[in-house]
């Protein structure tokens, strides 16, 4: 008989409980598959958001200027009516309010040529005189929007000379103030029209509201951390009245628009400025009313609950497992979560739920989580121990994470913009919110979809428009 030796003995020994003790257990059960992968549905709300615009009527003024200068009228036929005359702006044109009227004062220098006699048997015996004058044109504008721009419907108030213009007949000074502001009625219309069509295309609001939209639709980095976006589609954009207020031109503005929160990499502009319309209103609510979509797809959601789960231990005694991935999908109207754990047991547990938030705590939570049923026969042949209960209410703790951190980190993001933004030069938004309020939640085929409501205000002031 061979007599192994003592310290042979130990060793096997040794060897024999090391292999006992590092021995761990193959789960292989069957995984859950996903549903077939349909474009991405899901309801979203519109959102509200009023948009009131205060322009200052310096902005009004400087524009107006900038587009008409120099000669604003001419008349080259002195057969007709005996008189020729050129027009020049001869200052800058000011413009302000005078009972909700918009005034507009412009200094002029005229060149004037007169003539007076008579032709008598083809003989004409004529005597002209040339005249430089200056003065001052008042005309009063009512004020409309139009199809995005101001409409004013403007008359010319007064004409008034610095001096009367006089011209010496058969040796005596004669005033012709008389016969020279009748002439000035024959270019009044061509004048009221010329300050209409330059203040009409100085505050073409389309332009500029567009470009405020496009760069305001653009999607935004809100968390980076978390890789969510911000996405603004506007579908409608309303409008009141227009109204002067001291030197502030007023205009109540709303817009219906989609909000969503999208995870991962940036989305793309949903913005189309062909299918923006403005309607007339006859009031605009002053509170915003945004209901944003948060859409986060299962591979990002997957990776933040990875996170969730890094350096934590599920067990009791030595029988211990570490989750190193955790993978989400959508099957028959629930989640199933995808756990892969080494340790004592190695392998993917399948668990199942429905996604739930507790209002009162801010926390999103996994309802009825429980094994699925090829895992939970498994686990009962190879490790009853994490088949209990109380491991799966422990994995079920990590599975429910507060909201309260990303709601107030989000609300904090949007703020940004409300704080003297300025998306256009010369455009800027300012702004409060209040708290954002947890909706509801809805799965797709693709995506966990969360509902956000935020209530706040919001002012656009327009103040060196360019």
């Amino acid at each position: 008989m061979i007599q192994i030796p003592s310290i042979f003995r130990f060793f096997l020994f040794a060897l024999l409980i090391s292999s006992c003790a590092t021995t761990t257990s193959k789960i292989a059960a069957l995984k859950p598959e996903p549903d077939d992968a349909t474009p991405l549905v899901y309801e979203n709300t519109p959102s509200f958001i009023n948009l009131p615009v205060s322009v200052k009527l310096k902005d009004i003024e400087n524009k107006t200027n900038a587009l008409l200068n120099g000669l604003i009228y001419e008349d080259t036929n002195i057969e007709d009516d005996n008189i020729e005359m050129k027009i020049w702006k001869l200052a800058p044109i000011s413009i302000a309010n005078e009972n909700e009227k918009l005034k507009t004062v412009l200094p002029l220098k005229a060149l004037i040529k007169y003539r007076i006699g008579t032709k008598t048997l083809g003989v004409a015996l004529y005597n002209t005189k040339e005249f430089n004058l200056n003065g001052t044109i008042t005309l009063v504008s009512d004020v409309a929007l139009t199809n995005w721009k101001l409409d004013t419907k403007t008359e010319l108030k007064s004409l008034d000379w610095n001096e009367s213009p006089t011209m010496t007949v058969f040796g005596k000074n004669v005033s012709v103030t008389y016969l020279i502001n009748p002439a000035v009625k024959l270019f009044r219309s061509k004048i009221e029209k010329q300050i209409d069509a330059a203040i009409e295309k100085s505050m073409d609001f389309k332009p500029n509201v567009l470009a405020a939209m496009e760069k305001i639709s653009a999607p935004f980095l809100m968390n980076e951390g978390y890789q969510s976006w911000l996405r603004i589609v506007p579908l409608e954009i309303y409008s009141t009245t227009a109204k002067l207020k001291n030197d502030t031109f007023l205009l109540e503005m709303g817009m219906k628009a989609t909000m969503e929160t999208l995870i991962g990499k940036k989305p793309e502009s949903k913005f189309d400025a062909t299918k923006i319309i403005l309607k007339t209103v006859p009031k605009i609510p002053s509170q915003i009313t945004a209901n944003i979509t948060a859409v986060s797809t299962y591979e990002e959601a997957s990776k933040i609950m990875t996170k969730n789960f890094a350096g934590q231990e599920f067990g009791t005694g030595s029988k211990k497992i570490r989750v190193q991935k955790v993978g989400i999908w959508h099957k028959n109207g629930k989640m199933v979560i995808a756990l892969d754990v080494l340790g004592t047991v190695n392998g993917t547990i399948y668990l199942t739920g429905l996604p739930q938030y507790e209002p009162q705590t801010k926390e999103l939570f996994f309802d009825k989580l429980d094994y699925v049923l090829d895992t939970k026969n498994t686990l009962m042949r190879t490790a009853n121990w994490l088949a209990q209960g109380l491991v799966l209410r422990k994995i079920q703790e990590s599975c429910r994470y507060s909201l309260v951190q990303n709601l107030e980190e989000g609300k904090q993001n949007m703020m940004k913009y409300l704080k003297n933004y300025s998306p256009v030069p010369g455009v800027f938004l300012n702004g409060k919110m209040d708290a954002i309020e947890f909706q509801k939640i809805q799965l797709t085929n693709k995506a966990i979809i969360a509902f956000i409501k935020v209530n706040g205000t919001v002012n656009v002031a327009v103040d060196g428009l360019k």
